[in-house]
């Protein structure tokens, strides 16, 4: 039975710990929040209490690494607000204790954001180009572990995360006027994030780059309205006058080369 290390168990890494565990893997399992390791446990993930710093690591990421092939990670930069972090220094400091364990791959979970809103439509060839600080240390933070001949990596570009409790909509409801409505969306529902991760370990498809995004793209406004009609929220407010547009993201390579098929095509 292989064992797999998810380093990062949020919004995302819980769910998919538990799709991992029915599909007959070990998985150990790291969390900053004590409340957490309980939560965990009781799914049957192995609990740690890991937390990546600037000039550290804190907690037992060896025993955390220990026997496994595979590590996760999904623990995403904290650039919003007042944050102000190094991501790639904490990226960084993981690599020597990844390079002394026995991981060979590591899936990690990346961003559109790495591209700029200058090309219409992008895809993996797609030059990178980020405007946003989480985009710049984002792709930092693939090249470092890309680069490093001690595993291979596969990184994995989501666009939009949405889910059952989790959809823009309830924010953008709460906004007087929302730019941009004819920019198309990029959004990849949970369902797929996890499908995708289990397809790229079945197919063992490492040493690439994926960008994932539903092939549904409808504008903003139209998207926008719709859902908050559909939750019963205040319709959103749109600025009519606003020219651009934006970029529009292909998971081409995701259907075609690994052969995935969409669970939430439309969202």
């Amino acid at each position: 039975m292989q064992q797999i290390s998810i380093l990062g168990c949020g919004w995302l890494g819980i769910p998919l710990a538990k799709k991992l565990l029915e599909n007959g893997f070990k998985v150990k399992g790291s969390t900053t929040s004590q409340d957490k390791l309980s939560r965990l446990e009781n799914i049957g993930v192995s609990p740690y209490l890991i937390a990546l710093e600037e000039e550290k690591i804190n907690g037992n990421m060896p025993e955390f690494l220990k026997d496994s092939q595979l590590l996760i990670i999904a623990i995403p930069p904290k650039l919003r607000g007042n944050f102000t972090e190094n991501f790639v220094s904490k990226i960084e400091n993981s690599i020597p204790f990844i390079k002394n364990s026995e991981i060979k791959k590591v899936l990690f979970v990346s961003s559109t954001s790495v591209y700029s809103d200058e090309c219409e439509f992008v895809n993996e060839e797609t030059i990178v180009n980020p405007i946003s600080e989480a985009g710049k240390q984002l792709v930092a933070s693939e090249k470092l572990l890309q680069d490093n001949s001690g595993f291979e990596t596969t990184v994995l570009r989501f666009g939009g995360l949405i889910g059952e409790d989790r959809n823009p909509v309830y924010y953008l409801a709460r906004k007087t006027i929302i730019e941009n409505p004819n920019a198309p969306i990029n959004l990849i529902h949970q369902e797929d994030c996890i499908g995708i991760i289990l397809k790229i370990i079945s197919s063992n498809y490492w040493g690439n780059t994926l960008n994932a995004v539903a092939p549904f793209h409808p504008s903003r406004k139209i998207y926008y309205t719709q859902k908050a009609k559909e939750s019963q929220l205040t319709l959103p407010e749109f600025e009519d006058s606003t020219t651009f547009v934006g970029k529009t993201i292909l998971s081409d390579k995701l259907e075609n080369v690994l052969k995935y098929k969409f669970i939430k095509a439309h969202l």
